[in-house]
């Protein structure tokens, strides 16, 4: 796809005007023939079933709201939400750190400068080519892998977030979740529950007049609202489904059958999905943000 975005309201020479920003982003390069095929038949592990049993209706031409072309709305949407943000001194990073069984080190430093030369945006230079190469082995083997990101942002000041069904955390797992093929999400330290609460606890300090963390198991928030220090969290993303192998399904009549999914299908989804993620956390912020300005009226 080109990608390209129409602006059809809202911006007028370069600044926004107040009014909804509204754009189109054309959807040309598609090839529904090559789901012909599928017409009668759900695949394995995507949404066609799902989506069958709730509306009864069967679109074969693609995925349709659980494609993951829809995500170039997010997208869209999130660079408008970054560009707020960065007036605020809010930086987002995402970071590859485990394709298939190929995952960097634990101790190694999520430095962008040395991330950004490789597309999957991962910090280790050498895990990077070796992570490309199973991607490349995948294609050839006509199967797919999945992987983990992790994302940081640092900026946040304490006190975005809201308690119970609105904590910060839980708005962040809301949008990750939403993301297509993204299976989980972890912040903070998550499921490392080894540390004993002695080990676990954030102990508070002052420096230069701010209250500050000796560590972050917290992953910047407390209490569902940040505490000023850095936000991180890790996302793990599926397999991609469509993959040229034939698989078991069944078909509209309710007979078993054999299914090849043609057409073009990535092998793995990280390297699409980054810019993604990027968006959705930008979009979850700045409604923090402004949330936030309402605690005080």
């Amino acid at each position: 796809e080109a990608d390209r975005v129409e602006i059809l309201s809202g911006i007028f020479e370069g600044k926004s005007t107040g009014a909804p920003i509204a754009f189109l982003v054309r959807n040309s390069n598609q090839h529904s023939q090559d789901y012909d095929s599928l017409r009668n038949t759900f695949r394995p592990s995507h949404a066609d079933y799902t989506y069958y049993s709730k509306y009864g209706i069967r679109d074969h031409r693609g995925g349709g709201r659980s494609s993951a072309r829809e995500s170039i709305a997010r997208v869209v949407a999130g660079a408008f939400a970054q560009l707020a943000l960065r007036e605020l001194g809010i930086s987002i990073e995402v970071f590859t750190t485990r394709i298939g069984d190929i995952a960097i080190d634990k101790d190694c430093v999520f430095d962008s400068q040395v991330a950004q030369v490789n597309e999957l945006h991962c910090p280790d230079p050498a895990k990077a080519a070796d992570m490309q190469a199973l991607i490349l082995r995948m294609k050839e083997e006509q199967d797919s892998v999945g992987g983990h990101l992790h994302c940081i942002v640092k900026g946040v000041p304490a006190g975005w977030g809201e308690p119970h069904a609105l904590k910060l955390q839980s708005l962040l797992a809301a949008a990750m979740l939403s993301i297509p093929a993204c299976k989980g999400f972890e912040y903070g330290s998550g499921f490392d529950i080894s540390l004993r609460g002695s080990q676990a606890n954030d102990a508070f300090f002052m420096e230069n007049g701010k209250v500050r963390t000796r560590t972050n198991h917290s992953g910047g928030i407390q209490g569902g609202i940040s505490n000023g220090e850095d936000i991180y969290f890790n996302l793990a993303f599926k397999p991609i489904a469509s993959i040229s192998r034939e698989q078991e399904s069944v078909n509209l009549q309710g007979e078993n059958c054999q299914l090849l999914i043609k057409g073009r299908h990535d092998p793995c989804v990280l390297p699409r999905v980054l810019p993604v993620v990027e968006a959705m956390t930008a979009i979850t912020l700045l409604d923090a943000y402004l949330l936030s300005k309402t605690s005080h009226l």
